[in-house]
């Protein structure tokens, strides 16, 4: 089960899942975009309207997957939306209340109901979409999206070790610059005027970090098919940080420019 899967990472890792051999449950807001997308990936594919916010809608969209498709394998909580920028002073407490409850409660609220049903096959793999600015302050113009997803990579953590005591194994990704619609809506944009901005960061971006390119959906999709799969069942707890290293420092090249402008300092002649 795919939530936010009407656009971006969400819909890529849907499709690679479908790929893959997967029967998939997709969820988003966007009526008309996860209609197309199920169509698009077939039979194996059913999308359902889900608020991720609202539990009740959460809780259905579970017990869909396992009554359309008899058990649920991988929950992949990937819905998500950009959150009030700027600073402390002028943060809005319902704009707080709104980041809180779609970027942490919502994948929450993915866990607790399907829990019960990992815990009766004894199986299963829980993975949420974080952020590395929830791992390093500076990485996003919202204090509130980076509390945010430090929260989720924390709880994700402390699931792990409650559920993987029962065969469940629960881990997040925190991605880096990714080329996804979720800046445009930052700007402001609508969302679908915000989907056809991805191409415009590919350049200007690209040398944010050591390899040298914006990341991709697909980056993000194949981690997310590696935590959902056999091949990572000893990984549990773990966030994987899928970024090309920007949050790794400074680039190489920086520090030498830097190296270069110490010398000329020190040695105007040099």
């Amino acid at each position: 089960m795919i939530t936010g899967a009407t656009s971006g990472i969400g819909s890529r890792t849907a499709e690679l899942f479908i790929a893959e051999g997967a029967r998939v449950v997709i969820a988003g807001r966007r009526e008309a975009a996860g209609q197309a997308l199920a169509a698009k990936l077939g039979v194996r594919c059913i999308f359902r309207r889900t608020d991720v916010t609202i539990e009740s809608q959460v809780q259905a969209l579970i017990g869909l997957a396992v009554e359309h498709f008899g058990r649920i394998d991988c929950l992949f909580n990937n819905a998500g939306s950009p959150a009030q920028p700027g600073g402390i002073e002028g943060i809005e407490i319902e704009r707080f209340d709104l980041a809180i409850a779609t970027l942490l409660r919502g994948a929450l609220l993915g866990m607790k109901h399907a829990a019960p049903h990992m815990k009766r096959q004894r199986s299963g793999s829980i993975i949420s979409n974080a952020s590395i600015a929830g791992r390093l302050a500076g990485f996003s113009s919202s204090l509130l999206y980076s509390t945010s997803k430090a929260a989720l990579i924390h709880l994700s953590k402390c699931v792990a070790m409650e559920l993987g005591e029962s065969g469940i194994r629960v881990n997040s990704i925190s991605p880096g610059m990714i080329a996804t619609g979720i800046f445009g809506k930052a700007a402001g944009l609508s969302a679908e005027a915000a989907e056809k901005t991805p191409a415009l960061l590919l350049e200007t971006y690209k040398n944010l970090q050591p390899i040298p390119r914006v990341g991709q959906p697909d980056d993000v999709a194949q981690a997310a098919l590696f935590l959902a799969s056999d091949e990572s069942s000893f990984i549990n707890g773990h966030d994987l940080v899928v970024d090309g290293a920007l949050s790794g420092g400074r680039n190489w090249s920086q520090v030498q420019q830097s190296l270069a402008g110490m010398r000329s300092l020190f040695d105007p002649n040099s």
